[in-house]
């Protein structure tokens, strides 16, 4: 008999198990802290209890969610099980404007549900030779009201839980900070995956303090960089491609309600899952 209910922790990371199964290469440690952005915006599908499908709803604030996680084991696929959950998830965004990052393919689907497509993200990745800077140090606590405000403004929307737990430092995720005359210029979060280190949320001024970021980032993990790059970051765009990172899986951002995004020629976001 199949069930929809809230996930706990451990259905969680039981999801992102399936996440890279499914080749997303979620960070290792990403389970705890997206569960520290919202508790009761993640859900199953059950079979006798089992975990089948699973989707994320998270709410961010009081007037923005953020859907991901979205899947459907194989042999569950077909029989309406990931549409009553989609249902089921989206009911706990209220009034919210709910936005997503999905798959080319599935836009039709998407839009189907209310979603209107407003961009679409690049993943670039390869090697990038590590260079420290002694412009950039790691983020302290004391950051964190800063680099949140930041975030918000080049993403469109902020999230206080969510980056409050994605700013605090780990062994297998770290935020650098770059100062010029005291004051901070930009900022990115590296956190490792089960393949390489994804860098996100990046945000700079300019090509320069961009490639900084990037490269004092490549020394911290083993592996490839990976950097979701939003089609409105030209700037990023364009230094990924100077950098010879390649550029690979897409998705299509979307939101169903009003929204207006950031224009950042150098900001890449922090991850697909959560916004």
């Amino acid at each position: 008999m199949i069930e929809m209910r809230t996930a706990q922790l451990a259905d969680l990371a039981t999801v992102l198990d399936w996440a890279a199964a499914e080749g997303w290469n979620p960070g290792i440690g990403d389970a705890a802290t997206f569960f520290a952005a919202d508790a009761e915006g993640f859900f199953v599908a059950t079979d006798s209890g089992v975990p089948v499908a699973a989707i994320s709803v998270v709410n961010h604030n009081d007037t923005f969610a953020f859907l991901g996680l979205y899947i459907v084991q194989p042999a569950y696929r077909g029989r309406g099980i990931g549409l009553n959950l989609w249902n089921h998830a989206l009911a706990h965004a209220g009034t919210r404007t709910v936005g997503l990052d999905g798959v080319p393919d599935q836009q039709a689907n998407y839009a189907a549900s209310g979603f209107a497509h407003a961009g679409g993200t690049t993943r670039f990745a390869g090697t990038v030779a590590a260079e420290t800077s002694p412009l950039i140090r790691l983020a302290t606590p004391a950051d964190r009201t800063a680099l949140i405000a930041a975030e918000a403004a080049a993403s469109g929307t902020e999230k206080p839980a969510y980056l409050t737990a994605w700013y605090t430092s780990s062994d297998l995720r770290q935020t650098l900070v770059l100062e010029r005359a005291g004051k901070i210029a930009g900022h990115c979060t590296v956190r490792k995956c089960r393949a390489g280190a994804k860098i996100g949320p990046l945000l700079a001024r300019d090509a320069t303090d961009a490639e900084a970021l990037i490269k004092h980032a490549a020394g911290l993990y083993d592996g490839e960089v990976i950097i979701d790059v939003p089609a409105t970051s030209a700037g990023l765009t364009d230094l990924c491609e100077r950098l010879s990172l390649t550029p690979g899986f897409e998705t299509a951002r979307m939101y169903r309600g009003p929204f207006t995004g950031g224009t950042d020629a150098f900001f890449a976001v922090t991850s697909l899952e959560l916004g």
